[in-house]
């Protein structure tokens, strides 16, 4: 009698563990594309803004992406004039006030230029 109970508890767990992993939500930064350009569409087609250099733009461009005002356009050009160019675009995250959620909502509209 033993057997079948720890068996049937033993399937149940296991029909358990597999729902729940299937109900696991993917993060957004997963779902979306990590090209080289930006894509909004409107209407049937695709426009694919021009990229920002970080490594070249001023603080005007700068406070085109989403998210950056003023303050952080200056300490991005700030960083840059200290330490030099960005070699990648992650890298602005050693900015004080760009996180990873600030940059990934501007990730898809920089480049650094390689």
């Amino acid at each position: 009698m033993r057997c079948p109970r720890s068996f049937c508890s033993l399937f149940l767990g296991c029909v358990l563990l597999i729902i729940s992993s299937s109900c696991v939500k993917l993060p957004r930064h997963a779902l979306q594309s990590s090209g080289q350009t930006a894509q909004l569409v409107t209407g049937n087609e695709p426009i694919n803004p021009p990229l920002i250099n970080i490594n070249l733009a001023s603080p005007e461009e700068l406070e085109k992406l989403p998210g950056i005002g003023r303050g952080l356009a200056a300490r991005i050009v700030a960083h840059r004039t200290e330490y030099g160019r960005f070699r990648r675009p992650e890298h602005v995250m050693m900015v004080r006030g760009i996180s990873d959620r600030r940059f990934r909502a501007m990730r898809a509209l920089i480049t650094t230029g390689e």
